[in-house]
């Protein structure tokens, strides 16, 4: 049983910053990849940044140069540094544990999301 916990969400200016994180539960976090997706109103669910258990990511093109995903193994926690936030950006973001061979793939293990407002 795997149970993944988002939290940092929250209401920033455009061109602010935030910085969500995901713990998950269980064990051997090390070993698999994570993801940050996001969900705006009226839209599908797309990812915007994957890391492998190796250190590899891959970006959205919306969010390159501006978002960084990092994990802390120790801590079986994954981030989402978001800087030089948009209006567009303004979504539910959720984490995901799945695999990752050149393209991430999800697994059915999701967080509850946590929402980010951008807006003046």
């Amino acid at each position: 049983q795997v149970t993944l916990v988002e939290s940092g969400g929250g209401l920033v200016q455009p061109g602010g910053s935030l910085r969500l994180s995901c713990a998950a539960s269980g064990s051997s976090f090390s070993s698999y990849a994570m993801a940050w997706y996001r969900q705006a109103p009226g839209k599908q669910r797309e990812l915007v940044a994957a890391m492998d258990s190796g250190g590899r990511t891959n970006y959205a093109d919306s969010v390159k140069g501006r978002f960084t995903i990092s994990r802390d193994n120790a801590k079986n926690t994954v981030y989402l540094q978001m800087n030089s936030l948009k209006p567009e950006d303004t979504a539910v973001y959720y984490c995901n544990r799945g695999s990752f061979s050149g393209t991430y793939y999800p697994s059915s293990y999701w967080g509850q999301g946590t929402q980010v407002t951008v807006s003046s």
